[in-house]
């Protein structure tokens, strides 16, 4: 009679499984921001009703024809809310992109030329007390035609100045360790140190500032957008519909909450994601020289 064999247990190791959650909640904060973006990207094409043609009665209430009711105008406010996060979306990743490009640049170089570093905080300083509703109004009205645009401007023109400073702040300590003085010694260009010694030890500064940026954007964009600077009626924004339907809010409450709802929706998730992304790459950077 054979010996019963015995099942070997097959071990996980730590690390891998580590790794699994990790990224399993990373997908979980990543999912919701993901998807609204899909949405506001596909949504022209899903809208069942054109984006300027009453389909019910002013603030009507949701039901068959109106998924979500009416407007102020009778419009589907379901097929604005699908045409409105468009431009929203792709402004506040432009705004986050040129905020968090020019940053990392500025912040690398006040710290490898100092002096040229004192002159950009200084001016970052003086920029960081302007407010932003005061320099987003100066922007909108010295550029009347501007509308979006102008907007995008300002954003960019006030949000640099902080990012600035957040990068110059975390590359300082890196700027005397042992391998940037080599570098320098070797003679290498500010440009190659920034690329090649500092900015891969940033990656997770970067990418938090990328998030917290966005998140920026999206507010302000959103707030100029209630101010009724930038789009305009009868552009489909979700600002603006918070505006234009905040009189019948009793009537159909879905004209407020469902751009509100998009709005603080897209702001969390993304940054959530890039809080995320952040943390995986906060270990230091092994640099070649």
């Amino acid at each position: 009679m054979s010996a019963a064999k015995t099942a070997t247990p097959v071990t996980v190791p730590v690390g891998r499984t580590r790794s699994a959650r990790t990224r399993a909640r990373t997908l979980r904060r990543v999912a919701p921001g993901l998807l609204l973006v899909v949405l506001a990207l596909t949504g022209p094409w899903l809208a069942t009703h054109p984006l300027d043609t009453p389909v019910t009665a002013p603030y009507a209430a949701a039901g068959d024809g109106a998924l979500l009711g009416g407007d102020q105008l009778g419009r589907d406010v379901l097929s604005r809310l699908l045409h409105g996060g468009t431009a929203l979306i792709a402004g506040a990743l432009l705004i986050a992109v040129v905020v968090t490009g020019i940053a990392t640049v500025l912040g690398c170089l006040a710290v490898l030329r100092p002096r040229l570093g004192r002159t950009i905080e200084r001016t970052a300083d003086v920029l960081i007390l302007l407010p932003p509703v005061l320099g987003i109004m100066l922007i909108a009205l010295a550029w009347p035609g501007g509308g979006r645009w102008a907007v995008i401007a300002a954003a960019i023109v006030l949000g640099t100045p902080y990012a600035v400073r957040i990068v110059a702040s975390a590359a300082a300590p890196m700027a005397s360790a042992g391998y940037v003085e080599a570098a320098i010694a070797r003679g290498e260009r500010p440009s190659y140190i920034a690329l090649r010694e500092l900015l891969p030890n940033l990656r997770a500064t970067v990418l938090a500032l990328f998030g917290l940026r966005f998140v920026e954007a999206v507010y302000v964009i959103s707030m100029a957008g209630f101010l009724q600077i930038g789009p305009q009626p009868p552009a489909a924004d979700w600002a603006l519909m918070i505006r234009e339907n905040a009189p019948g809010i009793l009537l159909n409450p879905w004209g407020v909450l469902a751009p509100s709802l998009a709005i603080a929706i897209l702001a969390i998730s993304f940054n959530l994601a890039s809080s995320s992304l952040a943390s995986r790459s906060a270990p230091k950077a092994v640099t070649t020289s």
